[in-house]
């Protein structure tokens, strides 16, 4: 599936490729939460870096969080995108997985199928502010859950060719 994406000044426009585009994990750690998270999550997709296509690059910088806050004294690999004129966080891209890119939901223009499912990831890192819904679709994980993006869309048989 094609996502189209972009940033809320519109100084930054992208599409890429997912087989996997369903936004169905959300995440509370401290680093999605403060950068692009305003419900106290964020959710991020699966692309394929190779067909990432971009306009507006020069709009465009970089931020490596840090991953031991609140110290602050380790910074992530990942690389996170965002828009330096209006913030708008884009997409994340880490070098250990070069072969892929994950765009925030919540940048992507293009329409998202429903997941039939939710899976709320590092529940240890959320403020007490932040609700978590309850049910038998919603799955809570302190950490990380041993299931990938990848496969979350194979066991629903969502998986975009």
């Amino acid at each position: 599936m094609q996502l189209e994406g972009s940033c809320h000044c519109g100084a930054v426009r992208f599409r890429c490729e997912s087989r996997a585009p369903y936004p169905f994990m959300y995440c509370y750690c401290s680093i999605c939460r403060k950068t692009a998270g305003a419900g106290g999550y964020a959710i991020n997709l699966h692309a394929e870096a190779n067909s990432l296509e971009v306009e507006g690059e020069e709009h465009i910088t970089v931020y490596r969080a840090w991953t031991d806050h609140p110290r602050r004294t380790r910074r992530s690999e990942g690389e996170r995108r965002f828009c330096r004129h209006c913030g708008s966080a884009l997409w994340v891209w880490d070098p250990r997985w070069p072969e892929l890119m994950h765009p925030f939901a919540s940048a992507i223009d293009s329409p998202l199928p429903k997941p039939p499912e939710r899976t709320h990831i590092l529940l240890a890192s959320k403020p007490d502010w932040v609700p978590v819904p309850d049910g038998r679709r919603e799955w809570r994980f302190d950490g990380y859950p041993d299931e990938s993006l990848m496969d979350w869309h194979e066991r629903h048989d969502l998986k975009k060719r």
